[in-house]
């Protein structure tokens, strides 16, 4: 599927997410750089898997190297229209696990997120935009992990009740409680459906 109709096709569940929906669809518009490589300095596009286990109750992070606090997987797709897949590579080699599937398929965040100047592999990286395409990936607890010391410092599962100001800055902890309602919101419509409760 073409990555823009991607864009388009995704219901914004906010007023947030409308309003950055529309600006990254005005910004591939207006300008003639690619988006989907890291090239374009001033905004790319990004894919993030958001890991939770099966009961939906913990959520696996990484301590990020340049950052320096806990966050999500994910990473620049250069070049790849399948966002989905990016985010599934993304959270196996920052992660070490080896099984993980989609909750669901359809992008379930679209965010631009800031990303201060910093230093990568002795080369410094102006301040931009992370134009930012999420999903809510499944794992299993069980999974062996391992720390991609390229990337983090740290792996573990974290319950639900940690992702507050003490853990996080305000705005991760909004996005995470977003995506955190927004996988329960697939889930009780799944077990609505399943259950038979829904008539014509």
């Amino acid at each position: 599927m073409d990555y823009i109709k991607q864009i388009i096709e995704f219901t914004p569940a906010n007023e947030q997410e409308n309003q950055d929906r529309r600006i990254i669809l005005d910004y591939i518009e207006k300008f003639p750089c690619n988006i989907l490589l890291r090239e374009s300095e001033f905004a790319h596009i990004t894919s993030s898997g958001f890991i939770m286990n099966k009961t939906l109750d913990k959520v696996l992070m990484v301590h990020h190297n340049i950052r320096n606090t806990w966050a999500w997987t994910g990473g620049h797709v250069d070049g790849d229209t399948d966002f989905l897949r990016v985010a599934i590579k993304e959270a196996k080699e920052e992660t070490g696990i080896n099984t993980v599937k989609a909750f669901t398929e359809d992008i379930v965040s679209i965010d631009i997120l800031p990303v201060f100047g910093h230093m990568r592999r002795n080369k410094y990286v102006s301040a931009h935009l992370h134009l930012s395409i999420a999903y809510i990936l499944i794992a299993s607890e069980k999974e062996t992990l391992i720390v991609n010391e390229d990337e983090n410092s740290d792996v573990d599962w974290f319950t639900l009740d940690k992702f507050t100001k003490d853990y996080f800055d305000v705005s991760d902890v909004y996005l995470y409680k977003k995506l955190i309602h927004r996988a329960k919101q697939i889930n009780n419509n799944r077990e609505f459906y399943t259950n038979g409760m829904y008539s014509y």
